[in-house]
C-alpha cells in the first residue's frame, strides 16, 4: 500500500519527522463548491485540485494539506455565475485571510515552500492577496529561503493536449466550464461522481465582454455550463492528467531544486 501523502493521514510526529529535513514542500488544494451542471457533483473544482495536488506530491516526495473546499462568488463569465443554487461562495476578504493565515502557519512551522494549487478561476486574486499579506507580516523578503508558489492547473495544459483533446478546436478558457476539460478529467479521476446520461448537448454560452451586475439570468445557458461537454472521455481525461502532472512536477523541481521521485501516477 501507497504511503500517504496527505496530512490528514499523518500524526503529528511524522510531521514533524518531515518538517526536520528543512525542506519540506506542502501543497494545498483550492476549489470551490459551485454548480457544474446536472452532470458533474458540486465539488468538482475541489476533486480536481486536490488530484492535481496528490500526483504532483507523489513525484516530489511532498506533502498535500486539506483542501479549501470553498470559494470566491462564481462570475457569470467564467462560472455561470453566483446565482445558481449549489455554487456557495466566500468573499473576497474570506479567501484573503484563509489564504493568509494558512501561509503563516506553515511557513512558521518550518514548512520550506507552501504551494497553492487552484482549481477554481474565481479565487487566483484573493489567494495572491492573501500570499503577499502574510508575507509582509512575516518579514519575509525577495531572496528568501522559504516561499510561497501559487498556480491553476489548466495553465500547464500544453498546446499539444488541446489539440487531441478538442479536434475541432478548443472553445477557450473563458467558457471550459462542466465542458470537455473538467468532464474528461472527472471521467478518468473519480468517474462514479459523473452522470454522463444527464449531460446535455447544446450550443456554448454567448456572452458580453463586460459584466453586468446585477447579473441577467438568462445570459447563462440553463445548463449552468459555458459549453458543452458532448466528446469527453476518461481517455482524453487520463491524457489531461498525465500531462499536467508531468509538466507541473517538473516545472517545480526545478524552481524548488528538488528532483522527481517516481512517474506520473494516473489518479
Amino acid at each position: 500500500m501507497d504511503t500517504s501523502v496527505f496530512l490528514e493521514d499523518l500524526d503529528a510526529f511524522a510531521y514533524r519527522g518531515a518538517l526536520a529535513s528543512g525542506d519540506a514542500v506542502v501543497l494545498i488544494p483550492v476549489g470551490s463548491l459551485e454548480q457544474h451542471g446536472p452532470h458533474l457533483p458540486l465539488g468538482t473544482d475541489t476533486l480536481l485540485s486536490s488530484h492535481f495536488a496528490e500526483g504532483v506530491a507523489r513525484r516530489l516526495d511532498a506533502l498535500v494539506a486539506q483542501p479549501i473546499a470553498y470559494g470566491y462568488k462564481s462570475q457569470q463569465k467564467s462560472g455561470g455565475g453566483n446565482h445558481l443554487s449549489g455554487t456557495t461562495s466566500l468573499d473576497g476578504a474570506t479567501l484573503i485571510g484563509v489564504a493568509r493565515n494558512l501561509v503563516k502557519s506553515f511557513l512558521n512551522q518550518g514548512v520550506r515552500h507552501v504551494v497553492f494549487v487552484n482549481g477554481h478561476f474565481e479565487n487566483y486574486q484573493f489567494l495572491y492577496e492573501g500570499i503577499d499579506l502574510a508575507l509582509e507580516d512575516l518579514g519575509l523578503k525577495p531572496g528568501a529561503e522559504q516561499s510561497v508558489l501559487l498556480l491553476s492547473y489548466w495553465d500547464f495544459v500544453s498546446q499539444d493536449t488541446l489539440t487531441e483533446v478538442y479536434p475541432d478546436g478548443f472553445p477557450g478558457w473563458d467558457i471550459e466550464h462542466g465542458g470537455v476539460l473538467e468532464t474528461s478529467l472527472m471521467l478518468h479521476l473519480e468517474s462514479a461522481r459523473v452522470a454522463m446520461d444527464r449531460l446535455v448537448d447544446g450550443p456554448a454560452a454567448v456572452l458580453p465582454r463586460f459584466d453586468r451586475l446585477p447579473v441577467v439570468p438568462e445570459r447563462t445557458p440553463a445548463t449552468g455550463c459555458l459549453s458543452s461537454a458532448a466528446g469527453s472521455s476518461a481517455a482524453k481525461g487520463e491524457l489531461l492528467y498525465g500531462q499536467v502532472v508531468e509538466d507541473l512536477a517538473a516545472d517545480l523541481a526545478r524552481e524548488l531544486v528538488r528532483e522527481p521521485v517516481g512517474a506520473a501516477v494516473s489518479g
